[in-house]
């Protein structure tokens, strides 16, 4: 079984590709930094509240939309 941090990062690696931005564009749109962003994709760090906010903004999304399909 994949662990929800592995299924999160996964998900944010689609949404991040989809809209045709890298980890550097995303970290910096989101006030965040590039290894942070690596770390959740790979699935080794816990996301706060506060980042999932700050993520979802910057990919134009609702929050619930990061968590389709996990």
């Amino acid at each position: 079984m994949i662990d929800i941090k592995r299924k999160y990062g996964k998900r944010l690696r689609q949404l991040r590709k989809a809209k045709g931005l890298s980890q550097e564009e995303l970290a910096f749109r989101s006030g965040l930094h590039r290894t942070y962003v690596s770390d959740l994709e790979r699935g080794t760090r816990n996301v706060s509240l506060e980042n999932i906010e700050k993520i979802a903004k910057v990919l134009g999304l609702e929050l619930s939309e990061l968590f389709k399909g996990i």
